[in-house]
């Protein structure tokens, strides 16, 4: 796994950002130059944006909020504007946000009318009351905040239908995005073969004040039962943030993250188990995860500005920003 660790400071560390944008196994027979450099250039841009609102003193909480509020805007990504299919031809999304400063957080779960679920968590996590919301429920606290809504065909794509019907097809049910969902035709000028491809995004933070935070968005997986939710809304499975260890989105096959608490096992082992995080990061995706066949990866950045985004996948679209440096995006290993 490659880590990087952050340089030494007097005070704080350096404010960083990461990102990624979905694990599994990448189909390199299938991508052109042009089609790695147009994704590369997505999380390119996500980077530079995530990176100049934590140079100019910006918070966590709001550098992981546009960063993933952009990926839910492009299409390349399955979150928002490109979301995947449910069984019934639908669009749900979820999604979550965590303050590592207060350990406050919002999520929402199942929502289809949302254009920026990642929002709704937010506005979540502000009312303060609940934390976890689903449906129209999540649906009407967006409105109340002011949330852009939209009618569920914006979220639609011509290559989400076609994978949808394609999972049909093979009559194997919901699409995990992983190896068992062979059966879907080869998706041309896909790099990330979307047969494997764990759709969902994400981002973590450290600002200037020496906060973490996380966020994650998706919407779910192919032809996936109506009601399904993974882990990306569950606080602790796909998403978890605390300043005193480390803020951590995941990627991958929610249920076997779920059924480990993934991000927060990351941050008991800093705090009870006294890992680092490349320790933890890697004993949970390589570890734990594969033991009981949980593939994909997550991003992580802890309380001293280090930065880990291991994966057990194939690969997975991923990069990291610190204030006053190039950022830097991979696809492969």
């Amino acid at each position: 796994m490659t880590v990087f660790p952050a340089l030494p400071a007097v005070s704080r560390a350096t404010p960083v950002i990461a990102i990624h944008g979905g694990a599994g196994t990448l189909s390199r027979a299938h991508i052109s130059a042009e089609q790695e450099a147009a994704y590369h250039a997505a999380l390119q841009e996500v980077l530079r944006v995530g990176q100049a609102v934590l140079a100019e003193g910006g918070s966590a909480v709001d550098a992981v909020c546009e960063a993933v509020r952009l990926m839910e805007e492009c299409p390349l990504f399955n979150a928002g504007h490109g979301a995947v299919f449910t069984a019934d031809a639908t669009h749900e999304l979820d999604a979550a946000l965590m303050d590592g400063s207060t350990l406050a957080a919002g999520a929402v779960a199942g929502v289809s009318h949302v254009r920026n679920p990642v929002l709704a968590a937010r506005a979540v996590m502000l009312q303060g009351e609940h934390v976890l919301m689903a449906g129209k429920g999540a649906e009407l606290m967006a409105r109340e905040a002011g949330l852009q809504m939209v009618v569920p065909a914006y979220f639609s794509t011509r290559a989400r239908r076609d994978q949808l019907e394609a999972a049909r097809a093979s009559q194997r049910g919901a699409v995990l995005d992983h190896d068992g969902a062979a059966a879907l035709a080869d998706e041309e000028g896909s790099p990330l073969d979307d047969r494997r491809k764990m759709g969902t995004v994400g981002a973590v933070a450290l600002d200037a004040q020496g906060h973490l935070a996380a966020a994650t968005s998706t919407g779910g997986m192919t032809n996936k039962r109506p009601g399904r939710v993974g882990d990306s809304p569950l606080i602790g499975a796909g998403t978890y943030a605390d300043d005193r260890t480390a803020a951590v989105s995941c990627t991958g096959h929610g249920e076997s993250f779920i059924r480990v608490a993934a991000a927060h096992d990351v941050c008991a082992r800093m705090a009870y188990g006294c890992q680092g995080l490349a320790q933890a990061t890697d004993d949970v995706v390589h570890g734990v995860l594969a033991a009981i066949g949980g593939t994909g990866g997550l991003i992580a950045v802890d309380r001293l500005g280090n930065v880990c985004l291991p994966f057990n996948t194939e690969g997975m679209y991923r990069g990291l920003a610190r204030v006053g440096e190039q950022p830097a995006t991979f696809i492969y290993r």
